[in-house]
């Protein structure tokens, strides 16, 4: 059975490749809660400076599988919640490279990176209202904050697709690439930062993200109740029926 994050750590970087390309790297239960403990394991490494996400086959992800969305949730912390905490409570630098698609939370976790490289014809989408769904992954809080409230309605609320370019002239990610080349950027930047000073380095990400971490949590609080809501609504149920018939 392949394994669904592949894992490697060379000269002080930690590459998490999420592999699922039959599913188009889709994100279920078993790959959440890896991800989240190579994360949360990563910040007590000492030989870990930096951290970088990508996904295999030159695909990011196309977010939450949607047949988990159609079973019972235990209360509580999703698993993909629990990896976006794990994101948000890391010192370390986190940097996301991203070909091919990001869908849904394959966009929403790059708001918990420090640094998304991204291929110019990357494509990016949100498609929470149109599958009956809501914003989650603290989108509600921080997408207007980083791209401003006039895009973060176009993205969030018509779920309009945007390219890597698009995302890089509205701030979202940090700079665009030619297609096949966004992670051997995030490699050289991840190099040069696990070059630098760890606890200089660790201690200027944590008093960066200070005052932004307690707001974020309870996004993530909010945003979750009403997120289990919507899954067991009629919309998101009948759109996730059509999605598998198409």
């Amino acid at each position: 059975m392949n394994e669904t994050v592949l894992v490697d750590k060379n000269n002080g970087v930690l590459t998490l490749t999420i592999n699922r390309p039959e599913r188009r790297n889709a994100l279920d239960v078993a790959t959440y809660l890896l991800l989240a403990s190579h994360v949360s394991g990563a910040r007590d490494d000492t030989e870990v400076r930096a951290i970088i996400l990508t996904g295999a086959n030159n695909y990011f992800t196309a977010g939450n599988d949607l047949k988990d969305f159609q079973t019972p949730r235990e209360p509580g912390d999703s698993a993909g919640l629990k990896f976006l905490r794990a994101l948000v409570d890391c010192d370390l630098p986190i940097i996301a490279a991203v070909e091919g698609s990001a869908i849904g939370i394959g966009v929403t976790m790059l708001q918990h990176c420090d640094f998304v490289y991204a291929a110019d014809n990357a494509n990016f989408r949100i498609p929470f209202v149109p599958l009956g769904l809501c914003p989650e992954g603290a989108s509600s809080l921080l997408l207007s904050q980083i791209v401003g409230p006039r895009r973060a309605s176009q993205w969030l609320l018509h779920g309009r697709a945007f390219t890597g370019i698009e995302a890089a002239e509205a701030g979202f990610i940090t700079q665009t690439t030619s297609p096949g080349e966004a992670l051997t950027l995030a490699k050289k930047i991840a190099g040069e930062l696990a070059a630098l000073p760890p606890e200089a380095l660790q201690l200027s990400k944590r008093m960066l993200k200070h005052s932004q971490r307690p707001a974020i949590h309870e996004a993530f609080d909010y945003e979750l109740g009403l997120f289990t809501m919507r899954l067991k609504s009629d919309e998101a149920q009948t759109a996730f029926a059509n999605f598998f018939r198409k």
